[in-house]
């Protein structure tokens, strides 16, 4: 089930919500236990079997966070934390990479005998693992209390809103909140704001963007142009950051409408004129997850730049083999930890004293050239649509479909553009906090949303999630 669906909208949310607020605030205890079992519903919808596998990862996390509190301070602990790390971890490895290493083992000869398992990933298994990790590590490091309840924990591994594509919520940032939150109406009418935001971004701006990526990737090699490869890849960009936002911004907004603040995962990456500033703007909660509990722990940057140069090798390397486990997905990460380096080593200053369009186009070219080797798990495709780009193996600069294609989206494209900025939110807040007319205007936006997105999702059959098979 995902959030732009008409059975999440208008079945399952309201349900939820009625279940919810039925119960009295002062018993936040039977709110928790309501939000893990309508979380629990969620992610069964579409893979019932795999929720024995979530259960027993809570239950297994939840027993080391126990160990590791009652012996602090002592190398029981240590060996707690190490234990749960294995075990969670290894879940993540065997369903996510087996397969991968089993394939490239039997490149080798004699090695034959070894048979991938062809098992399907669970959906979100990356997402809450790490979630699940968090904690142990936070109450290990006493940046969390320990937490007593099962059921509570269970709530916050499973919490429906950003359960199956983040963002990733550390324990420590909704400590409190599970033991003691407020429900208010303003957060919640801010809440519903949000998730409108996203349901519009992900079925008015990424759906168009990505049924456009996927008209112009199905044009054959003898027919692709110079014009028609970086207009597809541009068009794949936008798709990608406004369904992976749209899906934050939902579950931001969720999370409200039940209490519960969550970092945002996402400012405005394109505007960025450096890489280093984009990955600062893109996917924050992940970014802080592996500088917290990866590239901390391993000295980060105060044992000399050989050190950290390896500690970043390291954080990058794990960032694309997370995201799939595909060759395609490590040279993805370790592209970008050679573009890193580069800016840390002599780049960012110059790109400092340069005119800001020159260090804005530089991003985004180079970004572009990243989603490149993203988007292609068949790295020789890849190659052939990068060497397209510059005229090589293509049949002309341009024709006549591509330049259909572009003037008929102009409009779409300036839109993508705009919405791709702060600009209109910061427009919108200027209005909303000087015209009490806009506050109403506001909430008749949303519901005038609503209509247009469910008119368009009962149209349209084209409504993936990206990140879902991370």
């Amino acid at each position: 089930m995902v959030f732009s669906s008409l059975e999440f909208l208008f079945m399952y949310l309201p349900v939820v919500l009625l279940l919810y607020f039925a119960v009295p605030a002062k018993f936040l205890f039977a709110r928790n236990v309501v939000l893990l079992a309508v979380s629990l519903v969620f992610y069964g919808w579409g893979e019932p079997l795999y929720v024995l596998l979530m259960i027993f990862t809570i239950v297994a996390s939840y027993l080391g966070g126990l160990f590791v509190h009652k012996f602090k301070g002592t190398k029981k602990s240590q060996r707690a934390l190490v234990i749960t790390a294995i075990v969670d971890l290894g879940i993540l490895g065997f369903f996510k990479y087996y397969d991968f290493f089993v394939n490239n083992l039997r490149l080798i000869p004699g090695m034959d005998w070894l048979q991938p398992l062809g098992l399907a990933l669970p959906i979100g298994i990356s997402f809450y693992t790490f979630q699940s990790l968090s904690y142990v590590v936070d109450v290990y490091r006493e940046d969390a209390k320990v937490q007593n309840n099962v059921l509570s924990f269970g709530a916050y591994v499973t919490m429906f809103p950003q359960l199956i594509a983040g963002p990733i919520v550390r324990y420590k940032d909704v400590d409190d909140q599970l033991r003691n939150r407020d429900h208010n109406t303003a957060m919640f009418a801010d809440g519903i704001r949000t998730f409108m935001a996203g349901l519009a971004k992900k079925v008015l701006l990424a759906n168009p963007a990505g049924e456009m990526w996927n008209t112009m990737s199905a044009i054959s090699v003898d027919s692709r142009t110079v014009v028609g490869s970086w207009l597809g890849l541009i068009f794949y960009a936008f798709q990608i950051y406004f369904d992976f936002s749209a899906y934050s911004d939902m579950a931001i907004g969720l999370g409200k409408m039940l209490g519960f603040t969550f970092l945002e995962n996402f400012n405005y990456p394109y505007v960025s004129r450096s890489i280093t500033e984009f990955w600062r703007r893109w996917h924050i909660s992940l970014s802080t997850w592996f500088k917290e509990y990866v590239y901390i722990p391993l000295g980060g940057n105060r044992k000399g730049p050989a050190r950290t140069y390896l500690n970043l090798l390291a954080v990058w390397f794990l960032t694309g083999f997370w995201h799939g486990a595909n060759w395609n997905y490590i040279l993805w990460g370790l592209y970008f930890f050679v573009l890193l380096v580069i800016e840390k080593r002599f780049l960012l200053k110059a790109l400092e004293k340069a005119p800001k369009w020159v260090a804005h186009i530089y991003t985004l070219v180079f970004v572009l050239f990243g989603w490149l080797l993203f988007v292609f798990e068949d790295m020789s495709a890849g190659v052939v649509w990068l060497g397209n780009m510059f005229g090589v193996g293509t049949a002309q600069f341009v024709n006549q479909r591509d330049l259909y294609d572009l003037l008929r989206n102009i409009p779409l494209l300036l839109i993508l553009g705009v919405a791709s900025t702060a600009l209109p939110k910061r427009i919108w807040r200027k209005l909303y906090d000087a015209k009490p007319v806009v506050r109403v205007l506001t909430m008749v936006g949303c519901l005038v949303l609503l209509i247009v997105c469910t008119a368009y999702l009962v149209d349209s059959s084209f409504n993936p999630f990206l990140y879902f098979r991370f």
